[in-house]
Parts: structure tokens; sequence; C-alpha cells
């Protein structure tokens, strides 16, 4: 099953993850010092929340789509490149307590979105300290021309 990602950058993460487990009925899948997301079924959704700046208004980080396999990541690159789009591939990352492969592209108002499995969970692997989420926002088409931005969120 397919899904789409949504991921904020909140300025209070407690206040967002009480919000969203009441708006859509359930709890996290994952939690993480300023780091939340929810796995949610219906309707199929996959929200990512990363506390920002306090006081700053909610956000929108990026947008994704969450496949099952590395080849799903695969098809959708090569149909975004027939289709003229720029991409940006990442295999094998650590990124939000995961190993994910992905593609990235960026939408006409500047939007970053990818597609990406997870082939990994952290806690699956015993190794959270070695899969964080620091380092999720390297692939993003921006980030070819800057350092990554802080509290970035991605599909973990």
């Amino acid at each position: 099953m397919s899904r789409a990602q949504l991921a904020l950058n909140v300025a209070d993460l407690e206040a967002s993850v009480a919000f969203y487990s009441k708006l859509f009925g359930v709890e996290p899948a994952k939690r993480r010092p300023g780091y939340a997301n929810f796995a949610i079924t219906a309707p199929p959704l996959k929200l990512v929340l990363v506390e920002g700046e306090p006081g700053q208004e909610t956000r929108l980080d990026h947008l994704g789509v969450e496949v099952e396999s590395t080849d799903e990541v695969t098809a959708a690159t090569t149909r975004l490149k027939e289709a003229g789009l720029a991409t940006f591939e990442e295999s094998d990352t650590s990124c939000c307590y995961a190993l994910q492969d992905k593609v990235w592209v960026t939408g006409p108002g500047k939007e970053p979105w990818e597609v990406y499995v997870v082939k990994a969970d952290a806690d699956q692997m015993g190794k959270s300290a070695d899969l964080d989420g620091d380092a999720c926002c390297s692939g993003r088409p921006e980030a070819a021309e800057a350092t990554p931005a802080a509290g970035c969120a991605c599909g973990g």
C-alpha cells in the first residue's frame, strides 16, 4: 500500500501530537526528542511532525509518497525523469531513524516531494543511535546549494 506523506514543522510538538492524535484517532507510531510520526490508515497518510522554533507558525516541511519497495522508488525515478523533471536520488540513506531509498523532485512552488521506501527502522535494527533524523534533508534538491536544514523531517 502506498500512502501520502505530509511533514510539518511545529512550534509545540506535544500540543501537535495531542491534536493530531485526537484528529485521526491514533497515537504516534514513532516518537523521538523533537520528532513524531503517525501511520494513519484512514485516510492512508504518514504524518510527520518535527519540532521547530518556539512561537513559529506551523509550516510545510515537505511532501512525499511512501511506497513498499526499492523497485517502486526506481520506477518512480524513471517515470519522473521521462516526464522531464529534475530528480535527486538517495540510496541507503539514514533519515528519521530509518534506512531509506528515495528520489526527490521539486514542485512549481518550490515544494519538495520525495518518493521513498523505509528499508529498515532503527528500532528493528537495534541501532537507533546510528540511524538518526539529522541527515534526511541532504537529498532535497535545494540542499545541493545549501546545508541541510535544522529539524528536517522525513518519512521514517
